[in-house]
């Protein structure tokens, strides 16, 4: 062997074990815990907490570790930090005193694929692009122009109190169809006047398959742990999901808008959300892709969260008796039998109004709030909130504090009689901060409406067994109800 060789195998080794240190180290770094991260569980080398995450509720897991490690803690997965928020001081520090520093939002491989860049504006990254897409959405669902909607919410409503008086097995699909159709209604200018309307049976069944992707949980890290991405698609279902959804998506939205542009192309338009985003598309600088997912948006919030809230609602009353008939001794003092309650009733009736902040409290319709991303270091005591971590507000956690919330197990509207400053708190269900829900007036007004209809209308009931014994539901189940 020649003295070159010789130099070029001692060279290739050489190079080969600084690789394989530096991989070793690289390695043996992942999944720890650096030191000027809040605390948190115990870390697995490479992994971090991944396994130690549930699956199903983590928010519950969320609170006690934060009995344990603190009102901020931090959870590693690979090289990736989780930062938890859960206390409402620690909320306002993070995401409101240093908003400019915590109102991004982590990269989704999921919402890229599904939705293409920047298009979603509850995901959009903090950029020029979701300035834009907020802008458009500030001028559609501002206090005013959800005023000038009352009148289709209250039309829904009382259809809504119509199909569960003559069908209250099927709750249910009834809650469901009123907030799709509210939300249909008012951006696109299409009623949902039926559970079977296919257009509502389409958006429901991919509806689903996107909560599940967007789920914290329910699928691979793989924006944590970027190499799962190239898993094949038969060992990765969630990317046969996300062609699925994506394909489901466009056919949806692009039949809707198409309908919106042909009114307004014959001057036959009905006032809806998406003709006045599409007259100003260009102003807000809005491309066709980020005009069809504007809507989509729109309707995916609107339909799921109010939908959840009022089935919430009925689960709670049936099995508090006590607590309906204290809304109704009220209801029927303020307003009466000879009319339905509307929205300004609600001004008078601060029982039923505390009736909706411990629904609120007890089962926040979004138990994590959707995640922040750091785009700067973050003070925090004694710790940092590094850039590029992800942060999670465990709305259910600050929900469930006991020093704020004495029995928080417990569903005691009488909590709020009084107490303004845990009222505000209720607030931060629709977020805090620069993003907070744009669509939040539009919400409270749906809620605030049936609620008041539900209590001056139904006495709810638990179902009875063929004995007459009466069946206590399982909380987590919308099934066992009556009306």
């Amino acid at each position: 062997m020649s003295e070159t060789t010789l130099s070029n195998s001692h060279f290739l080794a050489a190079a080969f074990g600084v690789v394989f240190v530096w991989l070793a180290l690289k390695l043996s770094r992942m999944g720890r815990r650096e030191g000027f991260l809040p605390p948190g569980p115990p870390t697995t080398p490479i992994l971090g907490n991944l396994l130690e995450i549930p699956k199903h509720g983590p928010h519950h897991q969320f609170k006690k570790w934060g009995s344990e490690y603190g009102e901020v803690f931090s959870l590693k997965i690979g090289n990736s930090t989780m930062i938890v928020l859960n206390s409402i001081d620690a909320v306002r520090h993070v995401r409101e005193k240093n908003s400019a520093f915590s109102s991004d939002r982590p990269p989704s491989h999921f919402v890229e694929i599904v939705e293409g860049l920047n298009n979603d504006l509850v995901m959009a990254r903090y950029s020029n692009k979701w300035r834009s897409l907020r802008r458009a959405a500030h001028e559609v669902l501002s206090p005013q122009a959800c005023r000038m909607h009352l009148a289709i919410q209250q039309a829904e409503a009382i259809q809504l109190a119509y199909e569960l008086l003559t069908e209250p097995k099927n709750f249910r699909d009834h809650v469901r169809r009123y907030s799709n159709s509210v939300i249909m209604s008012v951006v696109y200018g299409t009623r949902i006047p039926r559970t079977t309307t296919p257009v509502a049976v389409d958006f429901w069944e991919f509806q689903e398959k996107w909560i599940d992707l967007l789920a914290p949980t329910s699928h691979p890290p793989v924006d944590m742990i970027p190499i799962l991405k190239k898993v094949p698609e038969r060992f990765a279902p969630w990317k046969t999901i996300c062609k699925e959804v994506r394909a489901g998506q466009q056919k949806i939205y692009t039949r809707l808008l198409d309908q919106v542009e042909r009114r307004m192309a014959r001057g036959d338009g009905n006032g809806c959300s998406m003709e006045m985003v599409c007259a100003r598309a260009k102003e807000w600088n809005l491309d066709s892709e980020s005009l069809l997912y504007f809507g989509a948006v729109m309707i995916a919030a609107g339909s799921d969260t109010t939908s959840v809230f009022i089935q919430s609602l009925i689960l709670f009353l049936q099995v508090h008796p006590e607590v309906q008939r204290k809304a109704q001794q009220e209801i029927d003092s303020v307003i009466g039998l000879d009319r339905m309650p509307v929205m300004d009733d609600i001004k008078r009736l601060p029982y039923v109004q505390a009736v909706i902040y411990e629904n609120h409290r007890l089962r926040p319709v979004a138990p994590l709030s959707v995640p922040h991303a750091a785009t700067e270091d973050i003070q925090y005591g004694n710790y940092v909130i590094p850039k590029g971590a992800v942060i999670f507000q465990n709305t259910w956690g600050i929900f469930h504090d006991e020093e704020r919330f004495e029995n928080h197990d417990v569903f005691n509207p009488d909590r709020f009689l009084g107490n303004p400053a845990s009222a505000k708190i209720i607030e931060y269900v629709f977020g805090g901060g620069r993003r907070v829900c744009a669509g939040v007036h539009l919400a409270k007004n749906s809620i605030t409406l049936n609620t008041m209809h539900l209590l001056w209308g139904f006495n709810i009931t638990m179902t009875r067994d063929k004995n007459g014994n009466k069946i206590i539901p399982d909380l987590n189940n919308y099934d066992d109800v009556r009306f």
